[in-house]
C-alpha cells in the first residue's frame, strides 16, 4: 500500500506535534528560570534598583549611568584582573592541564588503580564550595595543619598563608576541588582513542612526547576546547570557595569579580549596579568561548 504525499506530510505534523507537546514542560521550565532572569537582570542594570532607601521603593530607568559608573570605578578594573588571575592559574594551567595529565597518566592502568584515584579526586568535586572554603582555612590557618607540620618539621613560625598568599591559597582550593571535572572529561575522550594509531606511530619511531602533541592532542581537540569554556565559565563564577576563605581580602586581594558584584548588590545594597557588573562576566565569558573556539579552530 502506497502511502501518497498528503499522507506522508500529516503523518510528519503529528509527529511534530507530539514532540512539542512532550517538549514543551521542559521549554517553560526553561523560559522561567533562565531566559527570564537574564532578561531581568539586563533590564536592572539600567534602573536604580535598590535594596533599601527610597530606590528600592521608586525605581527609575537610568539609561547608561550605572555602566558610566563602572568605567570611572578603579576597584571594578582591579576586580576585572583579579578575576583573569583567578582563571588563568584556576582553570587554565590549573584544573585543564593537571587533570589531562591525570588521565592520561591513568590510560592503561588496571581497573582497581583507575577506581581508587578517581575516587579521591572526584570525591573534592562532590564537595560543597562552602565545606571546602572552610577545610582549607582550617588547613592553611595561622593554627591549621600545614603550618603544623611545617613547625613540627623546622621549627619555624607559623605562616599566615590566607594573609601573605590569598590568591594562591583561593586558586590552589579551587584546583583542587576542580579538577576531577577535566580528568573525566579526558579520560573518557582519551579512552576513545584506538589503540592501533598509537601502536602504529611507536613502530614508526615516534617518541611519547610526539604521540601525544600529533596524535592525542588533535585528536581530543574538541574535548580541550569544550573543557576549557566549561570550566572557564564554571571558575568566573567563583564566589562561595573566596568569600568563605578570604572574603574578597586582605583589602581587595582576593576581590574577584563575583565578590564584588556581591559587595555593591548586598552590602552597598546598589543592586542596579551589581546587576550591570553581573553582565560584565558574562561578556567576559562570551569572550573567552570565542577565544577558545578560534585559536582552536572547532567549527560551530
Amino acid at each position: 500500500m502506497e502511502v501518497t504525499p498528503n499522507a506522508s506530510s500529516k503523518k510528519k505534523m503529528s509527529d511534530n506535534t507530539k514532540s512539542s507537546i512532550f517538549l514543551s514542560p521542559a521549554l517553560i521550565l526553561l523560559l522561567i528560570f533562565f531566559l527570564t532572569p537574564m532578561l531581568l537582570t539586563i533590564v536592572f542594570s539600567f534602573t536604580n534598583l535598590a535594596l533599601t532607601g527610597s530606590q528600592a521603593q521608586n525605581i527609575k530607568f537610568v539609561g547608561f549611568d550605572n555602566f558610566i559608573q563602572m568605567f570611572n570605578d578603579a576597584q571594578l578594573y582591579n576586580s576585572i584582573g583579579k578575576t583573569l588571575l583567578f582563571v588563568l592559574f584556576s582553570a587554565i594551567l590549573g584544573q585543564c592541564l593537571l587533570g589531562f595529565l591525570i588521565a592520561f597518566l591513568m590510560k592503561g592502568k588496571n581497573a582497581a588503580f583507575r577506581r581508587a584515584i578517581g575516587i579521591t579526586v572526584i570525591a573534592a568535586w562532590v564537595t560543597p564550595e562552602i565545606v571546602v572554603g572552610f577545610s582549607w582555612v582550617a588547613f592553611l590557618g595561622d593554627n591549621g595543619t600545614l603550618n603544623s607540620i611545617i613547625t613540627a618539621l623546622s621549627g619555624i613560625e607559623p605562616i599566615a598563608f590566607l594573609f601573605e598568599y590569598p590568591m594562591v591559597s583561593v586558586v590552589l582550593a579551587n584546583i583542587w576541588r576542580g579538577t576531577a571535572f577535566s580528568m573525566m572529561a579526558f579520560q573518557a575522550a582519551l579512552d576513545d582513542i584506538p589503540l592501533e594509531v598509537e601502536e602504529a606511530a611507536v613502530m614508526d619511531g615516534a617518541s611519547r612526547w610526539r604521540i601525544v602533541r600529533n596524535i592525542t592532542i588533535p585528536i581530543v581537540k574538541g574535548t580541550i576546547t569544550t573543557n576549557l569554556m566549561l570550566v572557564t565559565l564554571q571558575t568566573l563564577g567563583v564566589f562561595t570557595l573566596i568569600y568563605a576563605m578570604t572574603g574578597g581580602g586582605p583589602g581587595n586581594a582576593t576581590m574577584t569579580l563575583p565578590v564584588y558584584m556581591y559587595q555593591q548588590a548586598f552590602v552597598s545594597y546598589q543592586l542596579g549596579y551589581g546587576t550591570a557588573i553581573s553582565l560584565v562576566i558574562l561578556i567576559i565569558g562570551a569572550l573567552f568561548s570565542l577565544l577558545y573556539m578560534r585559536f582552536l579552530k572547532v567549527k560551530v
